[in-house]
């Protein structure tokens, strides 16, 4: 039998960084009865972005930080919007170099990640911000 399930997810940042959601992706789909399938996350924000990351070191997110930070400097003299403060375009361009959506195939009932793979909302901005992610799984039961 085919199902899908959908729900949105907030997710709350203290600013520039990785916050992992994988226990909420593992969480939705034990809820379900789906055995095989894809889950798809999809952040509903142009500031955040979705990335799949090593999750046992963390200073393999603080190596991705520190790159993302010399990638796109927030003092480029060229950057004319601004608005809401320096990071403004910057964070534009690093959402827009990363991705705003994940496919996470379903195998077995359980999410077809790797040991040391996690899922992370990666946020852009310096300020805190409430992060709105929507979840959805489709796929066959037994």
């Amino acid at each position: 039998m085919f199902e899908t399930h959908s729900r949105e997810i907030l997710v709350s940042t203290h600013g520039k960084g990785t916050y992992e959601i994988t226990s909420s992706l593992r969480e939705m789909l034990s809820e379900t009865k789906i055995v095989t399938g894809q889950l798809t996350a999809f952040v509903r924000h142009t500031s955040a972005s979705l990335v799949i990351m090593e999750n046992a070191d963390p200073e393999a997110r603080t190596d991705l930080h520190s790159f993302f930070d010399h990638l796109v400097p927030e003092d480029l003299p060229f950057l004319i919007h601004t608005y809401e403060g320096p990071d403004d375009s910057p964070s534009h361009l690093r959402m827009a170099l990363t991705r705003t959506s994940e496919v996470i195939p379903i195998h077995e009932g359980r999410l077809a990640l790797g040991t040391w793979q996690g899922v992370f909302l990666f946020e852009h901005r310096r300020a805190a911000h409430q992060r709105r992610i929507v979840l959805s799984i489709l796929g066959e039961t037994d």
